[in-house]
């Protein structure tokens, strides 16, 4: 019998009955995690609990009472869960390449591990880790249904996300997506993560950029 997969969530931490086992990663060190202050992590952690009910989720928690952080905090809960995880999701994207983000995640994907990243929407420039090499970039697309993808330049994978013009309420955008790529994959568990681009691409109904007409 295949096991459920093991999905680390690093973000701002989820709701009291779901931090057994979470660790935050504090700018002068690692300690126990607090439930969620910011809401982020747990409107992800919802849309993977939706996804693939019965995935393991695991938070580490790099975000505070603000949309913070730094790419020492994230390189550090992704090194924490390397070994214990299967897909890494980051919701969230920093604006400078830094070499210990690099390093850290180069290690996870070299051990097998998944991770999807959050993307900009079109023309917002870059951001990591979503622009490294073997991590899957992930943003909304207003063309997607909660079943559909779509395959980007770059490539990207656009996805539903939850925002206000897809019927979603709150938090939405590039962050949502990822959680929602990750439930594919997690949903896909354990074959999606041979080759979880090409496995994506596979399952993409739009190909290209949505083309707005005026």
């Amino acid at each position: 019998m295949t096991r459920a997969p093991r999905i680390g969530v690093v973000d701002s931490g989820g709701p009291p009955d779901a931090m057994t086992g979470a660790r935050a990663f504090h700018p002068r060190g690692d300690g126990p995690a607090r439930p969620d202050r910011l809401g982020h992590g747990s409107a992800v952690a919802a849309v993977l609990a939706r996804a693939a009910p019965g995935a393991a989720l695991l938070h580490a928690q790099v975000f505070d009472a603000t949309p913070v952080t730094s790419a020492d905090r994230v390189a550090r809960a992704v090194e924490w869960l390397v070994p214990r995880a299967d897909i890494i999701l980051l919701s969230l994207g920093l604006a400078t390449d830094r070499p210990v983000l690099r390093a850290a995640c180069d290690r996870a994907v070299a051990a097998g591990v998944c991770l999807v990243a959050a993307a900009p929407a079109r023309a917002a420039g870059t951001c990591w880790p979503a622009a490294y090499p073997g991590v899957v970039a992930a943003t909304g697309d207003a063309r997607c249904d909660w079943d559909e993808l779509s395959w980007l330049p770059g490539p990207v994978v656009g996805a539903w996300c939850g925002s206000p013009e897809r019927g979603g309420r709150g938090m939405g955008g590039a962050s949502l997506a990822a959680a929602r790529v990750a439930g594919h994959l997690a949903a896909g568990f354990p074959g999606a993560l041979a080759d979880p681009a090409a496995w994506l691409a596979a399952r993409c109904r739009f190909l290209g950029p949505e083309r707005r007409r005026g």
